[in-house]
């Protein structure tokens, strides 16, 4: 493990936190491939892979913003307003659930896989030093942002990892502890 311990691995994960603010920097896509094929190594039962990942820069993020609007149906400063939310960050990842007919494994557990892969990467982004947010909402939902990120009938777009620089001012911040006693019980 290169020198780190589980104590190491605990103290990085416990530092992560949510960056709403971001600055234009991003990682590149020879960059993103490794993290991505590392949070792959995710539980995933029978192997399926019920996954994808899609890269949004550039352009990509005026039509996601686009299709925001056609959903909302909203003109005027609003819709510019609402338009913008995807250019807070230089790079969108959607997070999409591929579901496969199985007997084995349902549907929920499959978009737990796709979650569990999106946490991941996450995590793996907050540690090589990127600022990262997970932003959801009942966009995904919508058939205009559907179409727009070309999705299939059996996929569901969980939301999109928000990824962009650390502004200074916000190294510091940190995250309250979560009570482990409040959450974790023992079954006699």
């Amino acid at each position: 493990m290169s020198g780190r311990t589980a104590g190491d691995l605990v103290e990085r994960v416990a530092a992560r936190r949510s960056f709403s603010r971001v600055t234009p920097a991003a990682p590149s896509h020879d960059e993103l491939l490794p993290l991505v094929a590392a949070a792959g190594r995710v539980a995933d039962h029978s192997a399926l892979h019920p996954w994808r990942i899609i890269e949004l820069r550039g352009d990509a993020r005026v039509r996601l913003g686009k299709s925001f609007v056609k959903d909302a149906q909203v003109a005027g400063e609003a819709a510019d307003k609402l338009a913008s939310k995807p250019l807070r960050s230089a790079l969108l990842l959607a997070i999409v659930s591929v579901r496969t007919k199985n007997e084995k494994v349902p549907g929920w557990e499959q978009d737990a896989v796709a979650s569990g892969v999106a946490h991941i990467l996450s995590l793996l982004l907050h540690d090589a030093g990127w600022g990262v947010i997970w932003r959801t909402g009942h966009h995904t939902r919508s058939k205009a942002v559907h179409r727009m990120h070309g999705l299939a009938k059996n996929e569901r777009l969980l939301g999109w990892l928000y990824v962009g620089g650390v502004p200074d001012e916000s190294r510091e911040g940190h995250r309250k502890s979560v009570d482990a006693e409040r959450f974790l019980s023992v079954l006699d």
